[in-house]
């Protein structure tokens, strides 16, 4: 579990975060969501230690990333995988190489331990066959799936996405959120995925966090949503025609009682 207590965050004189407070829960895919500037990503930098906030609190289980010595913090980012937005695979590597390339770099593993967790890892995002071939040679889809399985493959217990589902087809980006949400309950991860994707919001937001203008606006699951009375929060996520929609026949037919602002 991470726990995040009074963030404040600023540049030069503008504050972005204002004493954030949120919970992101092991198990669970927790969503930050908010619009571009609403300070979403700088609120992930400082999750991930890339940029330290003024005041507050960041606790992995209890400890303090604020407060740590740089053995310490070492340490932790052992605990951590990243899932970057444009996957960040390298293109000299194959799909192999570059699962294995953490093992290679953070563990004291034998080569054989190495190759065969790396190809569980390519195994379980339904990778198999594709280990020798380029990052070049597959599709977007494929990438991220390659980029997931490098992320898991030191067994994080934090697992940290930047967008996840960006550039893919809405077919593709159902695969990515559910294979992420499938790998954080069956591995015990405590998963935040930043993301605008309206879809995953929906379809795999069992912790979300709204962040407007530096302040936590909301929160609630993927079924509060649909009947919360909170504007900016409706504004935002029902911004086109097809959510509005939805939202609509929701109420219509009450088919969801729960709300929280």
């Amino acid at each position: 579990m991470i726990e995040i207590k009074n963030i404040t965050k600023s540049f030069d004189d503008r504050t972005v975060l204002h004493s954030i407070n949120a919970t992101f829960y092991t198990g669970k895919t927790n969503l930050i969501i908010g619009q571009s500037g609403s300070g979403k990503t700088v609120l992930m930098k400082s999750l991930v230690g890339l940029v330290t906030p003024e005041e507050g609190e960041i606790l992995f289980d209890g400890r303090n990333l604020l407060t740590m010595a740089d053995e310490e913090i070492i340490n932790l980012r052992k605990e951590i995988g990243m899932l970057f937005q444009g996957s960040a695979l390298f293109d000299s590597e194959t799909v192999l190489g570059n699962v294995m390339f953490p093992l290679v770099m953070f563990t004291n593993k034998s080569k054989a331990e190495i190759l065969e967790r790396a190809m569980f890892c390519i195994e379980r995002v339904n990778l198999l066959g594709a280990e020798n071939k380029y990052p070049s040679e597959i599709s977007g889809g494929m990438q991220k799936r390659v980029a997931i399985a490098r992320a898991i493959a030191l067994n994080p217990k934090y697992l940290f996405c930047d967008e996840p589902n960006s550039g893919l087809d809405p077919k593709t980006s159902i695969l990515i959120d559910e294979l992420l949400h499938d790998i954080t309950h069956e591995y015990k991860i405590t998963t935040v995925i930043n993301t605008h994707d309206m879809n995953s919001v929906l379809g795999i937001g069992e912790n979300i966090i709204f962040i407007n203008k530096g302040h936590r606006e909301w929160v609630g699951d993927m079924s509060m949503i649909y009947t919360t009375s909170n504007q900016p929060l409706n504004d935002f996520v029902f911004a086109t025609r097809q959510f509005r929609e939805v939202r609509e026949y929701v109420a219509e037919h009450g088919l969801i009682q729960s709300s929280q602002k």
